[in-house]
């Protein structure tokens, strides 16, 4: 592959992540500016998370048309004009429209990468690709802040689309790095690079493994969204932290994925993909314990750390993995699939715990994390197994 291009896919992947947070972050000055109440920003993230979903089933065919390149470039100028639109929104209806360009775009450049990345370069790229994507994450909030402290959440969303559209520029010249492939078996040529051969979704869920990977993808998003989205409240409602202190320690999640998947890299010069994802699950069960120990609250902080840590390795391990578990020919689609589940598992089971919280109590939070690893740990398993009976096939 050129020497030159992934860097390039480094600084899409930071894109990607740059407006991921900052929503959240503008919304406690955005929201009441708009005239919408506090909950209200789940409908858009909703509008955001359906728009990935549908992108991520279709990232194959837009690939095979237009090639990863180009799709690239594409998608984060769509990500620029919603987050344009954003900026210039005067009422709430307006962040529901710009929302659909931003969801389409995030779906299809998260499939297209990931997929690129699994087949064309190492693991270590893997998860530092993923790590990339925590640097834009972690960055998009801090350029949010210093707008509020200067202007409005209008500039801190002009900001961040002017950062996308540069991103967009840089791509754009990129572009003759994409055209060198190699033709991995079982592909066709398609004008500008190798594109999987058509299989049907329904042909692809026959494959031994599939079924149990799209499982083990969807509990563990479920597991990382609901771990995020309720951390501070579980600190606070149940364990009797600050808010202040709370929300501080629920950002540790966060930055213990981002520094595990820069730790990932170098580990996976010596850690195959399953034992990446079988370490990432053990250090996420470690980190429950400390839920589950009364004598160990004083360790909560430590808790989430750790539970970052465990989730850094799993997603990246998973997807580097695709190829060689089910073949170069196969492994844009099922990544676009593992991608569409991913957001399901996020959109659907943070809430749903949100209405057990509600319902029942907010202390059942680690035992509903520890359901969800226990399904995720089983589903990983049995392709691991169906794995090793192709292999000995």
């Amino acid at each position: 592959m050129p020497a030159g291009l992934l860097p390039i896919i480094y600084l899409a992947f930071i894109s990607l992540g740059l407006p991921d947070s900052a929503l959240g972050s503008a919304w406690p000055v955005m929201g009441p500016s708009l005239g919408a109440g506090l909950s209200w920003v789940g409908i858009v993230t909703m509008i955001i998370s359906a728009g990935t979903i549908v992108s991520s089933l279709m990232s194959v065919r837009v690939v095979e048309r237009f090639g990863t390149g180009k799709v690239t470039v594409a998608s984060v100028a769509l990500t620029a004009l919603a987050l344009l639109g954003f900026s210039i929104s005067g009422e709430f209806w307006h962040l529901l429209l710009w929302a659909i360009p931003y969801g389409l775009g995030a779906g299809a450049v998260d499939a297209a990468l990931n997929a690129f990345v699994a087949v064309h370069y190492e693991s270590q790229h893997m998860s530092w690709l993923h790590c990339m994507w925590g640097v834009g994450a972690s960055g998009g909030p801090m350029i949010m802040s210093a707008c509020l402290g200067i202007g409005t959440w209008g500039d801190g969303f002009r900001a961040l689309g002017a950062i996308q559209l540069a991103i967009v520029v840089v791509l754009t010249l990129s572009l003759p790095l994409w055209r060198d492939r190699k033709l991995p078996h079982g592909t066709r040529e398609s004008g500008v690079e190798a594109v999987p051969a058509a299989r049907s979704r329904r042909e692809l869920l026959r494959i031994d493994g599939v079924i149990a990977v799209l499982i083990c993808f969807f509990c563990y998003c479920a597991l990382e969204g609901t771990c995020g989205s309720w951390a501070a409240s579980y600190c606070t409602l149940e364990a009797g932290i600050p808010a202040e202190t709370a929300a501080s320690w629920a950002s540790l999640f966060f930055i213990g994925i981002t520094i595990g998947r820069l730790a990932s890299g170098f580990l996976s010069f010596r850690v195959s993909d399953e034992g990446m994802i079988r370490l990432g699950q053990l250090l996420v069960a470690v980190g429950l314990v400390i839920f589950f120990v009364p004598w160990a609250r004083d360790f909560l902080a430590a808790g989430f750390i750790l539970l970052g840590l465990g989730c850094a390795p799993i997603y990246p391990s998973i997807i580097h993995a695709t190829p060689r578990r089910f073949g170069d020919d196969v492994a844009l689609e099922l990544t676009g699939m593992q991608m569409a589940f991913a957001y399901i598992g996020s959109l659907a089971m943070s809430p749903l715990f949100g209405v057990i919280a509600q319902a029942i109590d907010i202390s059942l939070y680690p035992v509903y994390l520890a359901a969800l690893l226990a399904v995720m740990v089983v589903a990983a398993e049995k392709v691991n197994r169906a794995t090793s009976a192709r292999r000995r096939a």
